[in-house]
Formats: C-alpha cells, sequence, structure tokens
C-alpha cells in the first residue's frame, strides 16, 4: 500500500509540475489544476497563481484560469463546510455550522470573481472581444442552501462537477474569436511569473490586509 501510495504521489506531482509548482496557491488549487489535466485539457492552456496588476500599480490574485476555444474560463476556489447561504448580489455570503449554532460570513465569491474577469479583461485589447466565463468551485464538505440569482456566464459548482461545468460550457458556446492566441498565452503566462516575485506577492497581501484593516480595529 505505501508503494502504491508512493507511486501515486509522484505521478501526480510530476503532472502537477507541468503547469505549476508545488508550493504555489492552495491545496485545493492544486487539486483543481491535476482534475483538469486528468480530464484532458492541456497543460499549456491551464494558468495557476496569477498575479494581475492594476492602474494603481496594485496586484489582484486569480486563482486558476483555462483558455479554451470558445473562451477564457476564469476560477476562484473555495474550501468550506457546513450549509452555504448567499445570492448573486450579496457583498457577503453566509456559511452556517452546527445545525445553525454557528454562523459565518465571507465576501461573495461570484462577486469576487467578476472582479477579476474585469481586471484580466483591461489587460489586453483583444480580451474585449473574447467571452469571458466565470466558475466558482467549492471543495469540502458544504451544501448549497438558498443559494440564487447566478449571473449570466457565470457558475457555482461543488469540486465534483467542474468538469461537467466545464463541458456545459464548451457544448453550449460558439468559437471565440481569437486575434492573437499568443498575446492571450503572453498575458496569461506574465501574470504567473508575477507569482514568483516574491515582492509582487508581498504587495499583495499587504494590500489585501490594509483593505481588511484589522490592525486598526482596537477591542
Amino acid at each position: 500500500m505505501i508503494f502504491i501510495f508512493i507511486f501515486f504521489y509522484i505521478r501526480d506531482k510530476k503532472l502537477l509540475e507541468t503547469v505549476t509548482k508545488s508550493h504555489r496557491g492552495t491545496k485545493t488549487e492544486r487539486k483543481l489544476v491535476l482534475k483538469l489535466l486528468k480530464a484532458g485539457f492541456p497543460a499549456q492552456t491551464i494558468f495557476h497563481d496569477l498575479y494581475l496588476s492594476n492602474k494603481y500599480g496594485d496586484y489582484s490574485q486569480i486563482d486558476l484560469v483555462l483558455a479554451t476555444k470558445v473562451g477564457i474560463i476564469v476560477f476562484e476556489v473555495k474550501k468550506y463546510s457546513g450549509w452555504i447561504f448567499g445570492t448573486g448580489n450579496q457583498h457577503k455570503w453566509t456559511q452556517v455550522l452546527a445545525y445553525g449554532k454557528e454562523k459565518y460570513y465571507f465576501y461573495n465569491p461570484i462577486l469576487q470573481n467578476k472582479k477579476h474577469v474585469e481586471n484580466l479583461k483591461a489587460k489586453l485589447t483583444d480580451f474585449q472581444n473574447i467571452p469571458f466565463f466565470s466558475v466558482v468551485v467549492f471543495f469540502g464538505d458544504c451544501e448549497f442552501r438558498d443559494v440564487s440569482f447566478i449571473p449570466s456566464n457565470t457558475f457555482l459548482t461543488k469540486s465534483p462537477r467542474v468538469i461537467d461545468v466545464i463541458k456545459k460550457i464548451l457544448k453550449e458556446n460558439e468559437p471565440a474569436n481569437y486575434k492573437s492566441k499568443r498575446d492571450v498565452v503572453n498575458v496569461l503566462s506574465a501574470a504567473v511569473e508575477n507569482g514568483d516575485n516574491w515582492e509582487i506577492s508581498e504587495k499583495h497581501i499587504k494590500n489585501i490586509k490594509d483593505m481588511l484593516g484589522e490592525d486598526r480595529i482596537f477591542h
């Protein structure tokens, strides 16, 4: 059993490294990369842990991007347990644990990924003519309860169904009009490379902390 475990571990590690490094992103993001690879999506079409600059010099981080024949699919990866409540236009969603005894709030991942799509579209003129699809993927033992008003070209799924979602997108949409696939790859690859820059990743973390303002709260 140990040898079998080691075999699969080494195999998956080598497969993962055709796209990303084993220290990049979260474990759930890397699981999604492996899912895409094992489903047959080419490594050169998958981009993991992207850092995009904006006009203010700040950086936003995108979990995963898949370039397909019908457009660009942008993934937001979450890991939660319990019941999940929320609508597409609410700013805060609710996680309920212990059969309603515990409640926690988190930023709407649909709005979060919508901002990522907007940031990505701004990086290349050609992106204005290419369809974008937002896919929010939940890992963990969670259940969607009263989740509604999901915008068009936006999908919410638990991790076992993510490939079904991608197949649906590919089946129901016409081929995209890419003027230059090389330019698209260059923009996405450069965003991935930004994640290897220690200063950029540190600046992003600092921006998040500053936005949350936890150091400015005195209990």
